[in-house]
Protein backbone atom coordinates (compact mmCIF):
# COMPACT_ATOMS: atom_id res chain seq x y z
CA UNK A 1 0.00 0.00 0.00
CA UNK A 2 3.08 2.20 0.78
CA UNK A 3 4.74 2.18 -2.08
CA UNK A 4 1.35 2.63 -4.47
CA UNK A 5 0.85 5.60 -2.57
CA UNK A 6 4.50 6.65 -3.55
CA UNK A 7 4.17 5.88 -6.96
CA UNK A 8 0.87 7.73 -6.73
CA UNK A 9 2.85 10.75 -5.06
CA UNK A 10 5.89 10.85 -7.80
CA UNK A 11 3.44 10.54 -10.40
CA UNK A 12 1.93 14.30 -9.39
CA UNK A 13 4.76 15.77 -9.05
CA UNK A 14 5.99 14.92 -12.55
CA UNK A 15 2.68 15.71 -14.05
CA UNK A 16 3.46 19.31 -12.01
CA UNK A 17 6.89 19.56 -13.38
CA UNK A 18 5.93 18.33 -16.56
CA UNK A 19 3.16 21.26 -17.26
CA UNK A 20 5.47 23.79 -16.47
CA UNK A 21 8.47 22.81 -18.68
CA UNK A 22 5.82 21.98 -21.32
CA UNK A 23 4.25 25.95 -21.32
CA UNK A 24 7.78 27.15 -21.25
CA UNK A 25 8.70 25.26 -24.10
CA UNK A 26 5.65 25.55 -26.11
CA UNK A 27 5.55 29.76 -25.18
CA UNK A 28 9.33 29.84 -26.83
CA UNK A 29 8.06 28.04 -30.11
CA UNK A 30 5.46 31.12 -29.80
CA UNK A 31 2.41 28.29 -30.32
CA UNK A 32 0.63 28.70 -27.25
CA UNK A 33 -2.58 30.76 -26.34
CA UNK A 34 -3.20 32.56 -22.85
CA UNK A 35 -6.16 30.23 -22.00
CA UNK A 36 -4.15 27.29 -22.51
CA UNK A 37 -1.14 28.04 -20.82
CA UNK A 38 -3.06 28.88 -17.94
CA UNK A 39 -5.07 25.61 -17.86
CA UNK A 40 -1.91 23.73 -18.02
CA UNK A 41 -0.34 25.69 -15.33
CA UNK A 42 -3.34 24.87 -13.14
CA UNK A 43 -3.35 21.68 -13.79
CA UNK A 44 0.16 21.37 -12.84
CA UNK A 45 -0.24 23.22 -10.02
CA UNK A 46 -3.30 21.14 -8.37
CA UNK A 47 -0.92 18.05 -9.23
CA UNK A 48 1.47 19.80 -6.67
CA UNK A 49 -0.98 20.82 -4.34
CA UNK A 50 -2.63 17.40 -4.05
CA UNK A 51 1.03 15.61 -3.59
CA UNK A 52 2.36 18.34 -0.89
CA UNK A 53 -1.44 17.63 0.98
CA UNK A 54 -0.93 14.08 0.50
CA UNK A 55 2.65 13.99 1.86
CA UNK A 56 2.13 16.21 4.93
CA UNK A 57 -1.26 13.92 5.65
CA UNK A 58 1.41 11.23 5.87
CA UNK A 59 3.95 12.73 7.77
CA UNK A 60 1.23 13.69 10.97
CA UNK A 61 0.04 10.29 11.39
Amino acid sequence: MKSIKSLINLILKAVAVAMGVAVTVISIIGELETKSAILMLAIGLSCAGISMLATNADNNK
